[in-house]
């Protein structure tokens, strides 16, 4: 029951964050004056881009300017206090520390953790002086602390390289480009279907115009997710490199081979009780190459452990 009254506040907290998010775009377009560009021509192209802009990387930046905040709501973050003295906590926020000087980074991220039988953890945060770090009771429950320094490690290193901004940035323009391409590819197609005889009227009406722009959308995001996705499994691959060097390479491994092995476990358990296990969220277990694999966030654990091995 816990569980459900936590999901429900998730779904909640993200519909009404959307919401916010949807009417301060609405005010800027209008303040702005950008309706879209659309005349009985074509389209005005600075009017059109101005407006897919403010939608496709406004909403993205409102997004990331909100995450640390979004993550404390929605996952339960605690943040520990830097002067604990409970050692466990007094251990996560020294080693996240450790990490981050080695990182040059000159604020040190707030350290949290969350209640979850998953093993994870993550980073989030608008820029890398006001980032976040948090690690879930899973993780510290199921790997040793040299494994968890790999994690940590990891984590720090996609602060370091600033791949919340680098990501939402290419987020962003594929957001951009896909509202535009797709208004573009709709008014020839509507222009298509005129007659020559019709040139004031004919083509798509309004809501057969708005179904075609929907439907189109959804189809070059799916082409575009795959290029995001990419971006993001090298990501993935450079914090690997950054973990292994705060780390050290056999805790960045050792921390792989301890979420490869909880996966396997998970798994097996989802096979003789035909439950769904709670690690799958995680979007990073190995699954199997092929065209699914193209819309992963994370590469294989496989193929991470290998590039590290390669490392030397």
């Amino acid at each position: 029951m816990k569980n459900f009254g936590s999901k429900i506040k998730r779904v909640f907290l993200f519909l009404a964050v959307n919401m916010l998010v949807m009417l301060t775009l609405s005010i800027v377009i209008q303040a702005l004056g950008l309706t879209g560009g659309r005349t009985a021509n074509g389209y005005n192209l600075p009017s059109l881009l101005g407006f897919c802009l403010v939608w496709g990387m406004g909403g993205a930046f409102i997004s990331l300017a909100m995450s640390k905040v979004m993550a404390k709501w929605m996952m339960g973050v605690k943040v520990i206090d830097p002067k604990t003295t409970n050692p466990d906590e007094r251990w996560l926020v020294d080693t996240t520390y450790r990490f981050a000087r080695a990182a040059g980074l000159t604020s040190m991220p707030e350290v949290g953790y969350y209640e979850s039988p998953e093993v994870n953890a993550f980073a989030t945060g608008p820029t890398k002086n006001r980032s976040l770090v948090a690690v879930s009771s899973g993780l510290m429950n199921n790997m040793d602390r040299q494994a968890v320094e790999g994690v940590i490690g990891h984590e720090v290193a996609h602060v370091a390289n600033g791949d919340m901004v680098t990501m939402t940035l290419i987020q962003g323009v594929i957001n951009a480009f896909v509202m535009a391409l797709a208004r573009l590819v709709a008014f020839a197609i509507s222009n298509f279907m005129k007659s020559d005889d019709d040139r004031e009227g004919g083509g798509l009406g309004p809501l057969a115009y708005s179904l075609t722009v929907m439907a189109l959308e959804m189809v070059f995001m799916l082409l575009g997710s795959i290029v995001v996705m990419w971006f993001s499994r090298q990501r993935e691959f450079r914090a690997d490199q950054g973990g292994a060097r705060y780390a050290g390479r056999e805790a960045m491994i050792g921390a792989l081979r301890s979420l490869q092995k909880v996966t396997d476990y998970n798994y097996k358990v989802n096979d003789q009780t035909e439950q769904k296990p709670a690690f799958a969220s995680l979007k990073i277990s190995a699954s199997k190459p092929g065209l699914a694999g193209l819309f992963r966030t994370h590469p294989t654990l496989e193929e991470r452990i290998q590039r590290l091995e390669r490392m030397g």
